[in-house]
């Protein structure tokens, strides 16, 4: 299959190359806009409690949830409020509503905070969860305007705070943070690039191609998104430019070695090509096969949140790998020797003396190089049991930004809950009108919850059978004590409801208990699920009930010291890292980790293949997939590390968790411990199958006892490996990356 694409790509390139333009101008013209949003409700099933109670707010009380924008005012000196002050406040409560700005439903009176050092001036905005329309953006925005203008003149500042300012302010911090991470993914694989193959023709290559590839896939997950009714989260459109850069690098990197390679062997240029993927092709494919079905396991999450992530991204990689398999060979079919002008390097064939030491030691001593690498990451993965997860999305915020500054300020009136607060409500069971005396003592018995700042009196309903209590926790929101005020005592408190009544408990600290329930569930799911699916891609591949296992158990073992090494360096002095981290790392780091073993995996079956012992394929496999691997890895890493750059906690702790893993995976599993593991298990790693005998195999063991040589019969190619001999540097010629052996792919 893969020579049948191979040969037509060469003999029609401008067809492909046409096709592509034609399909990118289709899709981005007709794809609407890529909607995202950074509410947390959104991202529940609506069984959850704080589900339902979001949605008994909007029938019950649709105009009085909590205000969309909080207008925090206090002097620029410090002091107390006075009375002139207050008269200023109220102007310019009186102001901002008489302007009656499109999309802002009431603008209530001002209030100010009982050591009279804040004020406030709550703002409502019917229907501000999540994604905010233009209208809404545009009020914040006319808003903060007049709040400045007003306050002109007098010793008050002001500023806008509250859960839209909070998302407008992501917005912007949003595409600020995707320009720098594309600016610096992009510069780095330009320098890599050119630093690995000396050429500017190879370095643009790359970022030309999946320049194009990423307005086709935004433009295909947005028309999905909208088809599906798909919640996206701010955070994925940089999380694309990073996969998309990064994975399809890696993609390119495999096939331009395997072109280079049989450029060197004497192979005509198209012939060249067609072999480059009918070679690197299945690998590739098997690859990408990995990571798409890892981020589909997402699908069977509770939280939508990844239900949507997970496809977004499956599709970005797929329309990847297309694009690896099909446009880029095209367009290096017609440029030809060119497209490495002007170096002169691929002509000669590289010594790599480092990896060959590397590989001629393992190849001496597997058991120390599988004990040292394997213990490294237990130590690390010994951490990740002292992990805690932070429940906020909004935690992405820079600290500098208008929202969060007079967030900061609203705490020195208030309580730490009071940006956020918790809602209790009680609907009657029969639809009769609640009693107030029972509201009373319900109120009353929520007061005196510990870790309870102040229960307003209730609201109630129109028709008498839903009331609402506003409950200000003593911490803030989204913190570990708060969660556990709302899960333990005032649950327990809620649940003393009056007699025909039923309890809710809504507001963004109720949320973050409800995911916290809802990740128990998918730790439990989506895990085994997607090991489950990677590991059958790998039994398919290798044809063995064997290797496929320690294969998983080094990613899973990289995977935990990954977590455990972002605890480390996170977590202390924090409330914890993000919620979504162990998932998105989990998946990231082991389908990644998968690829950079099928490489080596493939390598070393490869090796054996061709009659040599565990001992010499180990060596020989490191000796030539070595340089594929650390130069991919060392791109991956780099354009994910460019996280960090975006300025947000969760994306910085996610940067530097997934390029670590990456590091791992490539620099420790892959070049360490799985062949070290494979030449310690030998020929049994292929079990039940002879996935490492091919024709030379079997005639060596013909010859001698009657064994394969990847048996017994290679113990001198093991001992010729141990000392480095001419084994180690052999077999030059083939691919870094081949998983099949040559005489089934060239006749």
């Amino acid at each position: 299959m893969f020579r049948m694409l191979g040969r037509a790509l060469v003999r029609h390139p401008w067809r492909v190359i046409g096709l592509w333009v034609v399909a990118a101008a289709i899709i981005v013209g007709l794809a609407p806009k890529l909607a995202t949003t950074s509410s947390e409700v959104s991202f529940l099933p609506s069984h959850y409690q704080s589900v339902q109670a979001a949605n008994l707010q909007k029938t019950a009380f649709p105009e009085a949830g909590t205000p969309a924008v909080l207008v925090v005012v206090e002097s620029t000196n410090g002091r107390h409020l006075d009375a002139g002050d207050v008269s200023v406040l109220d102007r310019a409560q009186r102001s901002l509503a008489a302007r009656h700005i499109d999309a802002v439903g009431t603008v209530e009176p001002a209030i100010v905070s009982k050591n009279g050092l804040v004020g406030v001036i709550p703002v409502q905005m019917p229907n501000a969860q999540g994604q905010l329309t233009t209208a809404q953006t545009d009020a914040v925005l006319t808003i903060r305007q007049d709040v400045a203008s007003l306050m002109q003149g007098s010793h008050l500042r002001a500023g806008v705070t509250g859960s839209a300012a909070t998302y407008v302010d992501q917005q912007k911090s949003g595409a600020k943070a995707a320009k720098v991470v594309a600016i610096a993914t992009i510069g780095l694989i330009l320098a890599l690039l050119l630093l690995i193959f000396r050429s500017p023709v190879i370095a643009l290559l790359p970022v030309l191609a999946i320049g194009v590839v990423s307005q086709i896939a935004d433009g295909l997950i947005a028309s999905m998104s909208e088809a599906f009714g798909l919640h996206i989260d701010s955070t994925v459109s940089t999380m694309l430019i990073v996969v998309l850069f990064g994975v399809g690098t890696d993609y390119v990197l495999f096939l331009m070695f395997r072109f280079r390679e049989r450029l060197r062997s004497g192979a005509e240029v198209k012939d060249a090509m067609v072999q480059a993927i009918t070679r690197v092709g299945p690998a590739i494919a098997t690859a990408a096969g990995a990571v798409i079905i890892a981020f589909l396991a997402l699908t069977l999450s509770s939280i939508t949140l990844f239900r949507s992530l997970g496809p977004a991204l499956a599709l970005a990689v797929a329309t990847t790998l297309l694009a690896g398999l099909t446009l880029v060979p095209a367009i290096v079919s017609l440029l030809g020797t060119r497209v490495f002008w002007p170096s002169r390097a691929f002509q000669r064939e590289p010594k790599a003396p480092r990896f060959q030491a590397i590989g001629g030691a393992l190849a001496r001593r597997p058991g120390r190089f599988a004990a040292v690498s394997g213990g490294v990451l237990v130590a690390l993965a010994a951490a990740a049991f002292s992990f805690h997860p932070s429940f906020t999305l909004t935690s992405g915020k820079t600290s500098s930004t208008e929202s969060a500054v007079y967030s900061k300020v609203l705490l020195r009136g208030y309580a730490a809950g009071a940006a956020d607060p918790t809602d209790v409500y009680l609907e009657s069971t029969d639809r009769t009108r609640i009693p107030a005396a029972a509201l009373s003592t319900f109120g009353a018995g929520l007061s005196h919850v510990r870790g309870v700042a102040t229960v307003a009196p209730a609201r109630v309903a129109e028709h008498g059978t839903v009331a609402d209590f506003r409950v200000v926790l003593t911490h803030p929101a989204q913190s570990n004590a708060a969660m556990a005020t709302v899960r333990g005592p005032l649950q327990l408190a809620a649940d003393r409801a009056p007699h025909g009544t039923k309890p809710l408990i809504g507001g963004i600290t109720s949320v973050y208990v409800d995911l916290q329930a809802a990740m128990g569930h998918d730790y439990a799911l989506v895990f085994p699920v997607a090991a489950a699916l990677i590991l059958l891609i790998l039994a398919l591949l290798l044809r063995s009930a064997v290797a496929p296992w320690y294969l998983m158990g080094a990613v899973g073992l990289g995977f935990g010291g990954t977590l455990g090494a972002t605890v480390l360096v996170f977590q202390h002095g924090t409330a914890g890292l993000s919620f979504i981290l162990p998932i998105v790392m989990y998946l990231f780091v082991v389908a990644l980790g998968t690829d950079y073993n099928i490489l080596m995996v493939s390598r070393l079956r490869e090796e054996a293949r061709d009659g040599q012992g565990p001992h010499a394929a180990a060596a020989m496999a490191v000796r030539h997939a070595g340089p594929t691997i650390a130069s991919a890895g060392l791109i991956l890493a780099g354009t994910f590390a460019s996280l960090m750059l975006a300025g947000g906690v969760t994306l910085t702790q996610m940067g530097f968790a997934i390029s670590f893993g990456i590091v791992v995976a490539a620099f420790v599993m892959a070049m360490f411990l799985t062949p070290s593991l494979t030449a310690l298990i030998g020929h049994r790693a292929w079990w039940p199958g002879h996935g490492d005998q091919g024709p030379a195999s079997f005639a060596r063991g013909a010859a001698g006892r009657g064994r394969p040589a990847g048996s017994a019969g290679g113990a001198a190619g093991d001992r010729a490996a141990g000392r480095g001999s001419p084994l180690v540097g052999a077999a030059s010629g083939r691919s870094v990356a081949d998983p099949t052996p040559p005489s089934s792919v060239e006749g």
